[in-house]
């Protein structure tokens, strides 16, 4: 009977140690939140990359994995044929602020259409959690708009 209640006092204090763990910044899971709209930030006078930035970001996730985080971002093309798409990471800024210009080249030829989903681009790009120790807030920006996530 001492076993048992024991057993179960011990259970109970584990599970209400979860909700604490679950509030907590060193939850990973914790660490960004849902994509939110943001304003774009201006690109340089001279830009390095000659690819064009996507024309739409539809989805930011950032996923913790065991050497920091992934960036994950979702553009919208208006037509199929979008190539080499790529993060570009900018410097980080003084407030922790992590800007991804999300680029890839157009189509080289006339390509058609096609339905929403067969236009839809995904690209990702690994965080250390060197580097993720100073990030407050991760943006990835298109051409016609930019998505948040910060913690």
């Amino acid at each position: 009977m001492k076993r048992t209640l024991l057993v179960a006092l011990c259970a109970g204090l584990v599970v209400t140690g979860c909700a604490r763990i679950s509030e907590s910044r060193l939850n990973p899971f914790n660490w960004f939140g849902g994509a939110q709209g943001e304003r774009r930030f201006e690109l340089p006078a001279e830009a390095a990359d000659d690819r064009a930035l996507a024309p739409e970001v539809l989805d930011l996730t950032v996923e913790p994995y065991s050497g920091g985080a992934l960036v994950k971002a979702v553009a919208q093309t208006p037509d199929q044929g979008w190539w080499d798409a790529e993060l570009v990471a900018r410097p980080l800024d003084a407030d922790g602020v992590l800007v991804y210009d999300l680029r890839m080249f157009p189509p080289v030829t006339a390509t058609p259409v096609g339905p929403n989903t067969s236009r839809q681009v995904t690209v990702a790009a690994a965080i250390s959690s060197v580097m993720l120790e100073r990030v407050t807030k991760i943006v990835v920006q298109g051409e016609g708009n930019a998505l948040s996530s910060g913690r």
